[in-house]
């Protein structure tokens, strides 16, 4: 179990908690000593799958690209963790095939509180009609039926959704106990 390669994929709205959380749960699993990669889907966008717009057929690629990357560190005993909104249930299905070890996270937010957040000015240049098709307003997202885990960012700190995260790594066996130890004074 000691290394064991999983993936943890965040879905939620922008500005719900994805990078935020990884960010932090990336740091509890390092303090363990564990390689851990995050895919951020703006990262992502920029680099791996520069060129793709936001159609439905763009954003499955860019979903099936980084369930690649995943799927390949997986095997190879890295922790993977998944930072993108990815709003379509079918293509969230197609990565836990193609990925095996993997745990869909559902970063639940209403989109008022994600609206407020709005570290990136997204929602405003929404409302100024620069941005079309943007998930969760003009453009639908498909929330998980079924994922391991649902936090909800605006109801809970990031301390407790990492901790709850770690349970859930543990109750799955990508994780042993020890993981639930660890202080969490550094986030």
């Amino acid at each position: 179990m000691a290394n064991t390669g999983f993936t943890i994929w965040f879905t939620g709205l922008s500005g719900a908690g994805k990078s935020t959380l990884s960010d932090a749960l990336e740091k509890r699993l390092r303090q363990h000593g564990r390689n851990v990669e995050i895919l951020d889907g703006d990262i992502v966008r920029t680099h791996l799958s520069k060129g793709l717009g936001f159609s439905r057929e763009d954003r499955d690629t860019n979903i099936k690209r980084i369930a690649f990357v995943c799927g390949l560190l997986t095997r190879n005993g890295v922790v993977c963790i998944s930072a993108a909104i990815s709003p379509y249930r079918e293509a969230r299905e197609w990565a836990r095939q193609e990925i095996g070890n993997f745990a869909e996270i559902y970063v639940k937010c209403p989109i008022e509180v994600c609206r407020d957040r709005d570290v990136k000015g997204l929602y405003k240049l929404v409302d100024e009609g620069k941005i079309k098709n943007f998930t969760g307003v003009d453009d639908p997202y498909e929330e998980p039926e079924h994922p391991e885990l649902i936090i909800e960012t605006n109801a809970e700190t990031i301390e407790e959704s990492v901790q709850r995260i770690l349970h859930k790594l543990v109750e799955l066996e990508y994780l042993d106990a020890s993981y639930l130890e660890t202080p969490i004074s550094t986030l």
